[in-house]
């Protein structure tokens, strides 16, 4: 392991991107970083999708599905915080996962705000933006398909 490939490596490019991007968490992570963040223990992978883009376009192993409400409807957001503060303490170090990264940066930002220190999104998610060649599975990191959601 190289020293930039060290969780604190990672961790501190991590921070200085949220610097730079004037975000209101911890930081964002690449595919690639966040697979070593998990790989090393140094964090946890919450897929914040639907239970079909988890199901059946495919997920990161042992990642659990906590759906994001795409209402953004204030009750179904306060449940989702809810089901991440049961499963979860405020000083964990979480990088959330979506298709393209829109979701996760929404799920870290209300997490933060929950007194989440250490909420992170994963840059260009599982499939990355339409049309792009990017996120996770365009990395070659590993995933699958099948087994239905499973959670923490």
């Amino acid at each position: 392991m190289s020293d930039d490939d060290t969780p604190e490596a990672i961790l501190a490019r991590a921070a200085d991107r949220a610097r730079r991007m004037s975000l209101p968490y911890a930081g964002a992570v690449t595919p690639a970083e966040a697979h070593r963040l998990a790989e090393t223990g140094a964090a946890k992978i919450v897929d914040v999708r639907t239970p079909p883009e988890w199901e059946q376009v495919g997920h990161v192993e042992g990642a659990p599905l906590i759906e994001w409400p795409r209402s953004g409807e204030a009750g179904a957001v306060a449940a989702f915080v809810s089901q991440v503060e049961r499963d979860y303490r405020p000083d964990e170090t979480l990088l959330f996962l979506c298709r393209s990264g829109a979701r996760s940066h929404a799920a870290a930002q209300v997490l933060a705000h929950a007194g989440y220190t250490r909420a992170y999104n994963i840059l260009e998610g599982f499939e990355g933006a339409p049309g792009t060649q990017s996120g996770w599975r365009a990395a070659g990191l590993p995933w699958k398909t099948g087994d239905g959601p499973q959670t923490p």
